[in-house]
């Protein structure tokens, strides 16, 4: 964003991203319907536009997906997922709260949090039961275009297309917006959709407690900023965090398996009686 406003990074990533892979895959001869785009444009508003634009206006995330999922019937908190979810806050808000005392951050960046956090948990919950289309590639190169799209209308109407002029974008940027088009949204989402239709949203939610823990190395490693103790403790905090929701939401799907084995044996004895 040194020369690039953040709304145009975010779409400018994501329209590059969106059109390589929408290309490949209309290659392979897969082709969308409009039931599947009216899902795509609904998950990037929910991902892109609100989750997304928001992440550029902030570097950390909340937690609230499993609250999310709980509301609508999706999910069962169980004592060790509570205690997992309460750790990882507890890890983000240590590092958030150091952030505040360095006066980094403010009100709105942290309001903007929440509102994208909120948005990406119901975003994962609406992709359990969308017609997106059934390829995850196809399915994340549709969501990432109508993001790209969102993101572009929504940085001209608050004035960042004044702002932005391309004989000023210095080498650095591009070379980063290249980056985040190909690791960051190429790569990322896709293997991001193939997650969603494969493991439990919960387990999925936890990349929200790595992604202050990565800003916090990178910045350490590139942009020399100070690791203080209450960094490093709520690092460790969020670690742990990771792996009691990891380990919950295993069991949680072991137990489902077994009783989807189970009534699929009463359903094949009561068949043969």
């Amino acid at each position: 964003m040194e020369t690039i406003p953040p709304l145009f990074v975010a779409g400018f990533r994501h329209l590059i991203a969106g059109g390589l892979l929408f290309g490949w895959c209309w290659w392979r001869g897969l082709r969308p319907v409009r039931q599947q785009w009216f899902a795509s444009i609904v998950l990037a508003v929910l991902f892109f536009l609100i989750g997304h634009g928001t992440l550029h206006w902030a570097q950390q995330t909340l937690p609230s997906v499993a609250i999310v999922l709980t509301s609508t019937g999706r999910a069962r908190i169980t004592p060790a997922l509570l205690i997992g979810l309460l750790l990882g806050l507890l890890g983000v808000a240590l590092i958030i709260g150091a952030d505040f005392r360095t006066g980094r951050s403010d009100m709105l960046s942290s309001f903007a949090v929440l509102i994208g956090s909120a948005s990406w948990s119901i975003g994962i919950v609406y992709s359990r039961s969308a017609s997106l289309h059934p390829d995850s590639r196809m399915a994340a190169a549709m969501s990432l275009l109508a993001g790209a799209g969102l993101l572009l209308l929504g940085g001209t109407i608050t004035g960042e297309a004044a702002r932005l002029s391309l004989a000023l974008v210095s080498l650095k940027s591009l070379l980063a917006l290249g980056y985040l088009a190909i690791a960051g949204s190429l790569v990322a989402y896709s293997a991001y959709f193939w997650l969603l239709d494969r493991f439990p949203p919960t387990l999925i939610a936890t990349h929200t407690y790595v992604n202050p823990m990565v800003a916090l190395v990178l910045g350490w490693t590139i942009a020399g900023e100070v690791l203080t103790a209450g960094f490093v403790f709520g690092g460790l905090i969020i670690i742990a965090a990771i792996a009691l929701v990891g380990r919950a939401t295993s069991r949680e799907a072991q137990a489902l398996s077994k009783g989807e084995r189970r009534a699929e044996t009463e359903d094949d004895e009561r068949g043969t009686g």
